[in-house]
């Protein structure tokens, strides 16, 4: 600790504790917490005590207020706990009386301010802050603190109750592992006695008859397992695992729905994955007598295991895939579908029966959508899905769900009844949809597939948030398609379902919804980032209204729809425009229609969205070297820095200084500076004719005047990237060696001006009305004067003063406690009456 925090905070505590100042602001109470926590982490003597006694006095002092304030006093008890983490500081307060009148029972927790979570809270966060030795543990155990802590567990705040489960593991887990003398056995168990404390009550919770006991009690053991991987645990759990597989089969007890999460963690830790008896039976056992609902999350974390029984895992995917085989029974004609299962793990008929129901027909789909999803998701699936059923699974749903399909069954007629434009199942079937698209296997079906999703991109009735998610599943399948047909020549088939899509397209990008205008645009652009290279795609997209359409809408009223135009516009250009042979008649005139198009955008859009998508196109066309020879290129650079300069949204001017990093990367390339990897090496005199040119070059385009007015830009990411550009060609103008002493620069006209400009520069964003025109002796489209600043202006320090936190003074220790005492101020100045 500093001195000066040191004189502060005698009056921040007398401050704190004086019931007649105005309580302190949260935030400042949680970062003086934190300062503490700084202090006491490498430190475990007592010399913070010690040194400063005011912190003991501010305890005392709140202890003997009649009525403190909840917040106070929350604060006082983190602080003790924080203190107490060190056994040396505990015993100092524990002299003092000071933890047993916090934390004992004649402490809070028999006072009406009790009532209060905040206390409540403070209480259980100071006791797991001390909670790292044993005469801590000692202490709480034998002062009856266990009792509080399990009654917490039920709290009506749910904070507080986590916070209570979470205690109990962590003092369960130190109990055990600094306690014990040799390793627990299932033969020879010796709980400590903290341990036994803590075992015989969640012992006795599982036994009782109350409800939320039983509740609290497989919380703690979820947590428990999820967290501690010692083989301890499976000593615990022998003791209890006859209670717990019992709430399998009682009725009279609804603990079920606790047990899912309780035997994942399990079989996530080595201690019970590596077993081959009763732990495996009793997951056999909750597959069997849970829900399909309680049991989906259970099935889908087995699956995910690499360690598990394969008669387990087959189960698992078993009970996964029964709404599923339910559904294609459902809508099939009778014998038509032999059935995706041999056998059911439950009763077929309880997943029947929920899908029948209108309230857990879409959630139990939802769900197992959901799961579906999350395997997809994986890079190597530990199981093998039916992907061809699967698929044939979705494109069911997706029919039941917009009502083109009738099924014969009377059960089917009830699903396609309940889940007629039932949205959420739609948007999680697309998304599994989407996700199948990578898995190989269901060739056979993609023409099918694509009428299911020809028919909800044409519907009126698609909403859409679904029309977005469908426009998501075409784009991949369309990629698959593409592959598929190069790979057995359907180039018919590829054609007519291009043909059938960009005839969908151009309805849908004539829509009065604007989001549905905004989807298509996205969706295109994904097609053509995907497919530009393919020549069906190109010349399908070609032959449609779909680039007309598209151009129009850079002029659409609604400002999202405008930029997702102007990317749409930009990758079409890659199309017909830069393509070696572009098939656009009068492709010259187009072209530089396109980019005034572009150009007008940025400079007089109102909006940020289409600006800063002209400048991200306008990057990317010159990353891709799409903007003609290196005089057009600087032609084109200038006029676009110029205008995003002035822009107001800070994005368009990041996206001008990324412009400009990959044109300076370009160029110094293209001449052949020796700085670059992929330039030639050369000699010195070539070398320094290179690099006079490129700078030459970047003056004319009026970069510096740009990149240097950015360092003094008042939002902090322009002036870290045009400063990160800046360095990088210094280091390209000039080795280590030669950069230049400013102090000897100053003599010349030209370093009178750098020298300003350095000053100017120091100034950061405050700098007032910064010149770019020549004036105050600066040319910023000087060559010489630009190597002369590139070598004297010390980058290095603007760089360093830029990547400060902005709040790198007001964060420290001693800002912090002036920050308090100017919040609750003095006595004498809250008595004054101000009016």
């Amino acid at each position: 600790m500093t001195r000066e925090c040191s004189l502060l905070l005698p009056r921040v505590c007398a401050a704190l504790a004086d019931p007649r100042q105005p309580g302190s602001d949260d935030t400042c109470l949680e970062k003086l917490l934190d300062w503490f926590r700084d202090l006491t982490q490498f430190d475990p003597t007592v010399n913070l005590l010690q040194d400063n006694p005011c912190l003991m006095e501010f305890i005392a002092a709140v202890l003997a207020l009649p009525e403190p304030s909840a917040s106070i006093l929350s604060f006082t008890l983190r602080l003790a706990g924080i203190l107490a983490a060190s056994e040396n500081r505990f015993q100092h307060l524990q002299q003092e009386k000071l933890l047993v009148r916090l934390f004992g029972r004649d402490g809070p927790l028999n006072s009406a301010v009790w009532e209060d979570a905040s206390v409540r809270s403070g209480w259980v966060e100071g006791v797991h802050s001390m909670m790292h030795h044993q005469p801590a543990l000692h202490f709480l155990c034998n002062g009856g603190g266990i009792d509080v802590i399990f009654t917490l567990q039920g709290d009506p705040s749910l904070f507080v109750a986590s916070a209570a489960s979470q205690l109990l593991v962590h003092m369960l887990t130190l109990s055990v592992e600094s306690e014990t003398t040799k390793p627990l056995s299932t033969k020879d168990c010796d709980w400590p006695a903290c341990a036994q404390m803590i075992i015989k009550r969640i012992e006795d919770s599982l036994q009782s008859s109350s409800a939320s006991h039983i509740e609290q009690s497989l919380k703690l053991l979820t947590s428990l397992f999820g967290s501690c991987r010692a083989t301890w645990t499976e000593v615990l759990w022998l003791g209890i695992a006859k209670q717990i597989e019992s709430f399998l089969t009682e009725e009279t007890v609804q603990a079920q729905h606790m047990l899912a999460n309780l035997l994942l963690n399990m079989a996530w830790s080595p201690v019970f994955c590596d077993t081959e008896g009763s732990f495996w039976a009793l997951v056999t056992s909750a597959l069997e007598h849970l829900t399909p609902v309680q049991a989906g999350p259970l099935a889908v974390g087995i699956l995910r295991l690499y360690k598990c029984p394969q008669d387990v895992r087959i189960q698992a995917l078993t009970v996964l895939l029964q709404p599923m085989d339910c559904i294609l029974r459902a809508a099939s004609q009778p014998l038509e579908y032999a059935g995706l299962l041999d056998e059911s793990v439950s009763d077929p008929v309880t997943v029947e029966n929920l899908l029948s129901s209108k309230s857990s027909c879409a959630s139990l789909l939802c769900q197992t959508l959901a799961h579906l999803e999350e395997l997809l998701s994986l890079i190597r699936l530990p199981v093998d899905l039916p992907y061809t059923s699967l698929l044939r699974f979705l494109m069911t749903i997706l029919q039941f769900c917009n009502g083109f399909l009738s099924p014969a069954s009377p059960l089917g007629s009830t699903i396609s009844r309940i889940l007629i434009n039932c949205f959420r199942v739609q948007r999680s079937a697309l998304d599994v949809l989407a996700a199948l698209s990578e898995r190989k296997g269901c060739d056979t079906l993609i023409g099918s597939l694509f009428d299911v999703l020809l028919a909800y991109l044409e519907s009126p009735n698609t909403s859409p948030t679904v029309l977005k998610k469908t426009f998501q599943a075409t784009s991949k399948w369309l990629v698959r398609l593409q592959e598929l047909s190069c790979s057995n020549s359907q180039w018919q088939q590829t054609e007519k379902i291009l043909q059938d899509v960009f005839l969908v397209l151009q309805k849908r990008l004539c829509s009065p919804c604007w989001e549905v205008r905004d989807s298509s645009l996205e969706f295109l652009t994904v097609l053509i980032k995907c497919l530009r290279d393919q020549d069906e795609f190109r010349q399908s997209l070609l032959s449609s209204e779909v680039p007309r359409l598209t151009e129009n809408l850079l002029e659409d009223p609604e400002s999202y729809v405008r930029a997702s135009a102007v990317t749409a516009v930009g990758h079409l250009a890659f199309i017909t425009y830069f393509a070696p042979e572009s098939p656009v008649i009068g492709n010259q005139y187009n072209k530089e229609n396109t980019v005034a198009k572009l150009q007008e955008i940025l400079s007089t859009d109102p909006e940020g969205f289409p600006r800063r998508a002209v400048i991200s196109i306008f990057t990317k066309w010159l990353r891709q070297g799409c903007t003609g020879q290196l005089e057009d290129t600087e032609k084109f650079v200038s006029r676009v820095i110029q205008t995003v300069e002035h822009d107001l949204d800070w994005e368009v001017r990041l996206g001008g200084l990324e412009l400009v990093e990959v044109f300076c990367s370009q160029t110094i390339c293209q001449l052949g500076l020796p700085k670059c990897p992929y330039a030639p090496v050369s000699s010195a005199v070539t070398s320094s004719i290179h690099q006079n040119e490129s700078l030459q070059i970047f003056c004319r385009a009026k970069l510096f005047s740009f990149l240097f007015q950015s360092l003094c830009d008042c939002d902090k990411p322009v002036g870290q990237r045009a400063c990160d550009i800046l360095l990088g060609l210094r280091g390209n103008f000039y080795p280590i060696s030669t950069l230049k002493d400013s102090q000897g620069t100053e003599d010349s006209p030209a370093g009178h001006g750098i020298a300003w400009l350095q000053r100017t520069l120091r100034q950061g964003s405050l700098a007032q009305n910064f010149p770019t025109d020549g004036g105050n002796g600066v040319d910023f489209q000087d060559p010489e004067s630009m190597m002369l600043a590139l070598g004297t202006i010390d980058l290095e320090e603007l760089h360093d003063e830029l990547n400060k936190s902005s709040d790198h003074v007001e964060k420290s220790p001693q800002s912090l406690l002036q920050d308090i005492l100017a919040t609750v101020g003095t006595i004498e100045e809250n008595e004054a009456d101000c009016y």
